[in-house]
C-alpha cells in the first residue's frame, strides 16, 4: 500500500476456492460484507505466490493454483481515503484430500477470532454483500481471464 497523490494505492491478490458449488469467503464480525480470501502482495512477490502465502497464513492450508480468473481495477473510498485497489484473482484448491471435504466456517489460523471463513452458495450469491461487488459478475459469467473496472465513489 503506498499514497500517491490523492490515493492510497493497493496491490491485492485473492483466491477463488470453490467447491460443491460454494465459494469460501473471508468475514470480519465487525463488517456486513464478505470478501474474497487474499491480501496484499509485498514487493517482489508476484500474485500467484502470495496467494499462497496469505491462504497458508490465514487458513494455515496448502493451496495450488488452478487457473488465472480475473484482474479488477476496484476504485472506491473508504474512511474519507480514495483508493486506487489492483486485484489479481486466481483459481486456487486445497492441496491436501482431507482440507478439499471441508465444508464448514474456518477460523482464522493466525488467532485474529474477528475473522472467520464462510461457504457461500454460488446459486444465492446475490444475497451476499461480496466485494469488490464486480467479483459476482467475474463468477457468473465464468469466462476466464477478464479484465473488470469497478469505480464506486
Amino acid at each position: 500500500t503506498v499514497d500517491i497523490e490523492n490515493y492510497r494505492l493497493n496491490v491485492r491478490t485473492a483466491g477463488l476456492i470453490i467447491h460443491n458449488n460454494k465459494l469460501l469467503a473471508h468475514k470480519d464480525a465487525n463488517s456486513d460484507h464478505y470478501a474474497l480470501i487474499g491480501g496484499r502482495i509485498k514487493t517482489g512477490e508476484d500474485s500467484e505466490s502470495a496467494i499462497k502465502r496469505e491462504i497458508q497464513e490465514e487458513l494455515g492450508k496448502k493451496v495450488k493454483i488452478i487457473k488465472y480468473v480475473s484482474t479488477i481495477e476496484n476504485f472506491f473510498e473508504m474512511n474519507k481515503i480514495k483508493y486506487h485497489e489492483i486485484l489479481f484473482i486466481h483459481q486456487v484448491e486445497f492441496v491436501e484430500d482431507e482440507d478439499k471435504k471441508i465444508e464448514y466456517t474456518l477460523n482464522n489460523a493466525e488467532g485474529k477470532e474477528n475473522l472467520h471463513y464462510e461457504w457461500i452458495d454460488l446459486d444465492k450469491i446475490e444475497q451476499y454483500e461480496l466485494l469488490p461487488k464486480i467479483v459476482k459478475k467475474v463468477i457468473k459469467e465464468n469466462e476466464f481471464p477478464v479484465h473488470k473496472i469497478e469505480k464506486i465513489y
